[in-house]
């Protein structure tokens, strides 16, 4: 494990997380790559306020403590993804999102704002309104998408091409409501602000 450049020296598990994921913008660089790979340029776009040498400072930081890996894809492109250790990580970010969700009120005019932050929380909220009913589904928060696979107790973010049981819809605004917990899913389906398209049992739950 490669320590973070100030290490708590704590023999203690949360300390030990912390010298490797507790340095600013870590765990921001893990929730960009959540919904799936980047490119670095990507990733520096949408973490605004981070220099391009402390992005890339954390990115080698985290390849070496193997959370992320560099690939390059056959188009070619070199992107980033999370390691399945680094995919460990995403109860840590549904905690705290679930956490912080208290504190977001209303945001300020000068706060950066990207539909596939709230990536977490509508995962979330849509394990819950699929009410035991499973599969695939693209979800689509304006201009911001991805996939994510949907169990009885849990839901994972894929990085898939091709046909989905469910797809899903929905503004920022609505996505940011339902994380600071203004509207539940089902609510904003009602009322027309979640669009579900499908003709699976998970996208007939999900539209109910």
């Amino acid at each position: 494990m490669r320590m973070s450049r100030r290490s708590y020296a704590h023999y203690c598990p949360v300390a030990r997380s912390l010298d490797v994921v507790g340095e600013r913008w870590t765990l921001l660089i893990v929730r960009e790559l959540a919904v799936g790979p980047r490119r670095y340029t990507d990733l520096h776009a949408d973490l605004p306020g981070i220099s391009t040498d402390v992005l890339a400072a954390r990115l080698k930081d985290m390849e070496a403590n193997g959370l992320v890996v560099r690939r390059k894809l056959s188009v070619p492109v070199w992107v980033y993804e999370l390691t399945p250790r680094g995919r460990e990580l995403a109860p840590v970010l549904a905690g705290l999102a679930s956490w912080g969700s208290a504190l977001l009120g209303d945001s300020d005019p000068t706060d950066a704002l990207r539909g596939h932050w709230f990536a977490i929380p509508v995962a979330t909220a849509l394990r819950r309104a699929a009410d035991g009913a499973t599969g695939t589904v693209r979800v689509r928060v304006d201009e911001h998408g991805w996939c994510l696979r949907i169990d009885a107790d849990d839901v994972t973010f894929l990085d898939v091409e091709g046909t989905t049981d469910a797809v899903v819809r929905l503004s920022t605004a609505t996505a940011a409501a339902i994380a600071r917990g203004d509207t539940r899913l089902d609510k904003a389906a009602a009322n027309g602000d979640v669009l579900v398209e499908g003709n699976s049992a998970l996208a007939a739950a999900l539209a109910e």
